[in-house]
């Protein structure tokens, strides 16, 4: 059977000469030729490795988007070349990959072998922290957790954090402004808030800076906590408080960066269908209930 793991080295070592001399698109397929030449033989997946290749550039832009949101210290430019294209082909399976193909376990661990193989000393450890945020961010359950781990969760160091589900009534109807993010999920605008004097002070902010409206902040709706890996602090506790807010109908002014590209307001009749985080719907269901017993009883 063909060998995937060389075509991801040849792949990687392709990425790194496209990355490094600045050469166009129609120049890689020829330095891609010449790596598998010299690399590869009868034992590379060449299908493999042209879809992973062509899959990696053509995803880039929300690829370094990703990346930047993973990474929030360390810009694109103050990564070594090396273990920048590592990450943008482990983010590449990890996120637009078949997963029945490609499970996301060994996508992160593939990254990591090629991380230790043509990284630094610290490679395996960055790329590893880099790949474990996302691939909490993704949602997905934490099949290694332990007893023991859970144990230490009250140990880890605690990030404040406030959201909120912001409203509007227009036209007879409410409307939720939400926010999309380049993990593919509409979610609900949160940020950081130790600085803030109140909670409620956070979130007012967040909601002005993120989505430039001016916010009247109400009442908690829930809250959430979860386990992070950040790639230098590594584990971290982030935990979410979320309140409902008010705001009057008007266009949205997202502010592009930390992940997000895009943001809409939605009929609370059209948010069934969106592609919400798990541990998100429960917020959103208790804010749509109360909005909807408040029209009940003003009815």
């Amino acid at each position: 059977m063909a060998n995937r793991h060389l075509a991801r080295s040849i792949v990687l070592q392709t990425l790194f000469e496209w990355d490094t001399t600045h050469a166009s698109d129609t120049e890689v397929q020829s330095i891609l030729a010449r790596n598998i030449s010299e690399f590869g033989g009868d034992d590379v997946d060449h299908p493999f490795t042209d879809q992973l290749l062509d899959g990696v550039l053509a995803k880039k832009e929300d690829i370094d988007l990703v990346l930047a949101k993973a990474a929030p210290e360390w810009p694109l430019d103050r990564i070594a070349p090396v273990d920048r294209n590592i990450l943008r082909l482990g983010l590449y399976e990890l996120l637009f990959a078949d997963r029945t193909q490609v499970p996301a376990k060994v996508a992160i661990n593939e990254a990591i072998e090629l991380a230790k193989t043509f990284g630094g000393d610290s490679s395996g450890r960055f790329v590893n922290g880099v790949l474990g945020a996302v691939y909490k961010e993704l949602g997905e359950p934490g099949k290694d957790d332990t007893g023991e781990k859970r144990v230490k969760r009250e140990e880890l160091p605690l990030e404040k954090m406030g959201g909120a589900i912001v409203y509007s009534k227009h036209d007879g109807q409410y409307y939720l402004a939400l926010v999309h993010d380049v993990f593919g999920h509409w979610t609900l605008s949160k940020g950081h808030i130790e600085e803030d004097a109140t909670l409620e002070a956070g979130v007012a902010r967040i909601i002005k800076e993120e989505l430039g409206l001016a916010a009247q902040v109400e009442g908690q709706v829930g809250e959430n906590e979860y386990i992070a890996s950040h790639p230098e602090k590594g584990k971290v506790r982030k935990h979410v408080w979320f309140f409902l807010a008010s705001s009057t109908f008007e266009p949205l002014a997202l502010k592009k960066s930390g992940g997000l590209d895009d943001a809409k307001w939605f009929r609370l009749q059209d948010i069934i269908d969106l592609n919400f985080y798990d541990d998100m719907l429960p917020i959103v269901t208790a804010a749509v209930q109360k909005l909807l017993d408040h029209a009940s009883s003003h009815a």
